[in-house]
């Protein structure tokens, strides 16, 4: 491995700070959860649009079913070489190590969950906006009309995912393409 290809102990440091801290006040805030709040008891914070719900989920996100524990623990490993592979490819700018750190943090805190606890502690529970669909066909895929009163229950590591997701897809339509190397034109003799 090439020197260039590793970050500088700075932006190390920042990414480790990071993915630490995002790991440790996830775990720290599950905690509490676990020791403050009776299962499906709702605690109201704000009225009925933010409340404090302990759920322990054996799934994914928006508590969608795994059925082999086993295949979906290795693939959040393989995921979280993936997330390495790019904080160590995308070291030189700031905001992308910023959101490959969270997004580690966040993947580590519920992977922790799920090998340590055999579930994931949820407890942020907030009435965003209902969805509903009614159902459509495209040629010959059917899909379900479903529909959504309240949103699924979440954590924070949940919350760091999202974020640094966010700011990777604003950070690709927001930052300006570099102009093609001279080098490489069309139709140029090499």
């Amino acid at each position: 491995m090439s020197m260039r290809f590793l970050p500088t102990v700075p932006r190390l440091r920042l990414i480790v700070f990071l993915a630490s801290g995002v790991f440790i006040f996830d775990q720290l805030t599950k905690l509490m959860a676990k020791w403050y709040l009776a299962p499906r008891h709702s605690i109201a914070l704000i009225g009925n649009f933010l409340r404090l719900t302990y759920v322990e989920n054996p799934g994914m996100a928006f508590g969608i079913t795994i059925g082999n524990r086993m295949l979906f623990n290795l693939l959040s490993i393989a995921a979280l070489g993936i997330i390495l592979f790019y904080i160590f490819k995308m070291h030189r700018d700031g905001w992308l190590s910023v959101a490959f750190a969270v997004i580690l943090g966040g993947a580590l805190g519920n992977l922790f969950d799920r090998l340590v606890r055999g579930r994931v502690i949820d407890f942020i529970d907030v009435d965003f906006f209902d969805l509903h669909f009614a159902g459509k066909d495209f040629w010959f895929i059917h899909l379900p009309p479903y529909s959504m009163e309240r949103w699924p229950v979440f954590n924070l590591a949940d919350i760091a995912v999202s974020t640094g997701m966010i700011i990777i897809v604003l950070y690709s339509f927001l930052t300006p393409r570099p102009a093609p190397d001279q080098d490489y034109a069309v139709g140029e003799d090499t």
